[in-house]
C-alpha cells in the first residue's frame, strides 16, 4: 500500500463519519474542494463509487460500507499501536482507580501492587473497597474486581487469580452438641450464621453443587452478618455454622479451630477478574496494572 492510500482512506472515512465534507474538512484541516478532489481520486481508483452526495448529507454507498467496515477497525488498531509506541519512551505514570471486594483486595491486588509501585514511583493507585456491584463508568472507576459471574458481558474481563472454593466450618465445641451435617438437607437442623450482601441487601445464600445436583440453601439461625471478618469470628467461638471463602479457614482448620464439612458439596468456580469497558484509550500505567494483576496459570 502506498502513502497517498491511507491519506485517501482517512479522507474518505472521515466524510463518511461526518456526513458532510465541510465538517470533515474541518475535522482535518484542510479545504473542502481538496478533501472532494482527495475522495474522487480514490473512487477513481478503485472504479466504484463510494459516497452518495445530496444537498442536505453524504452518505456511504454499499460498495463504501463494505469498506468502512474492513477500514474502521482497521485504523483504529493502527492509532493503538502508534499511541501504545510513543508511551515507550515515556515512563507510565498517572492515577487508577479500582473497584475491588475486600477479599479481592487483600489476596490479588495488594500483593502485586506491593511488587509494582516501588518501581513506578509516578502511578497512583486509588482502591475502593465495596463488596457491591458499582456502576464504574457512572462512578468513573478505571476498572473494576469482581467475581467473573457477577461482570456484565459487554465488558473486558481479565482474570486475575485461581479458581475459588467456598467452605463450610464450624468450631469443634458446636459439634460437641451437634453431629455434623453429611448433606445439605441437614443444614436445616443447625444454626447457621448469615451474611447480609452489601450489592442486594439480601441473605447469600449458599451454593452448593455435586456432580449434577446444585442447590441453594437459604441458611436460618440468630445471627446475620454484613462482614466476613466477623461471621468468622462468631463461628470460631462455636455460634454456629459459616459459609466463607475456603482460603479464609484453611489456617483454622490445620490449627483445629475450625472444623469443615460438606467439603465435596463445595466445588471450584471461576475466580476473581479485572474489568473495564473498552480496550481504546487505556494508558501505560494501566496496561502495566493489568500485566501485572493477570493470572497465569
Amino acid at each position: 500500500m502506498k502513502r497517498d492510500d491511507l491519506v485517501d482512506l482517512n479522507a474518505f472515512l472521515a466524510v463518511a463519519e461526518e456526513q458532510s465534507f465541510t465538517r470533515a474538512a474541518a475535522r482535518l484541516g484542510t479545504s473542502q474542494s481538496a478533501l472532494s478532489h482527495t475522495v474522487r481520486r480514490l473512487e477513481t481508483r478503485l472504479g466504484v463509487r463510494l459516497l452518495t452526495r445530496t444537498t442536505r448529507r453524504v452518505s456511504a454507498t454499499l460498495a463504501g460500507e463494505r469498506l468502512l467496515q474492513t477500514l474502521v477497525p482497521a485504523l483504529d488498531s493502527i492509532s493503538d499501536e502508534i499511541a501504545a509506541i510513543s508511551e515507550l519512551s515515556e515512563r507510565p505514570s498517572g492515577t487508577i482507580r479500582l473497584t475491588t471486594s475486600d477479599h479481592a483486595a487483600r489476596t490479588l491486588i495488594w500483593p502485586a501492587l506491593r511488587r509494582l509501585l516501588p518501581g513506578y514511583p509516578e502511578i497512583q493507585v486509588e482502591l475502593a473497597i465495596d463488596s457491591g456491584l458499582t456502576d464504574i463508568v457512572a462512578e468513573r472507576f478505571d476498572a473494576g474486581v469482581r467475581l467473573e459471574e457477577t461482570i456484565a458481558r459487554d465488558m473486558i474481563a481479565v482474570p486475575i487469580g485461581p479458581p475459588l472454593r467456598m467452605a463450610v466450618v464450624a468450631a469443634p465445641a458446636y459439634f460437641a452438641h451437634q453431629a455434623p451435617p453429611r448433606q445439605p438437607q441437614d443444614l436445616s437442623q443447625h444454626q447457621c450464621l448469615r451474611l447480609r450482601m452489601a450489592s442486594s441487601g439480601a441473605i447469600y445464600a449458599w451454593e452448593l453443587e455435586k456432580g449434577r445436583r446444585s442447590l441453594r440453601v437459604r441458611p436460618e439461625g440468630p445471627l446475620t452478618f454484613n462482614n466476613a471478618p466477623m461471621l468468622l469470628e462468631a463461628a470460631r467461638d462455636g455460634f454456629g455454622l459459616a459459609c466463607v471463602m475456603e482460603d479464609q479457614i484453611l489456617d483454622d482448620v490445620a490449627a483445629g479451630r475450625l472444623v469443615r464439612v460438606l467439603e465435596d458439596w463445595c466445588p471450584p468456580f471461576p475466580g476473581y477478574h479485572l474489568y473495564y469497558p473498552s480496550r481504546r484509550n487505556t494508558s501505560a500505567a494501566f496496561r502495566l496494572l493489568v500485566e501485572a494483576l493477570r493470572y497465569r496459570a
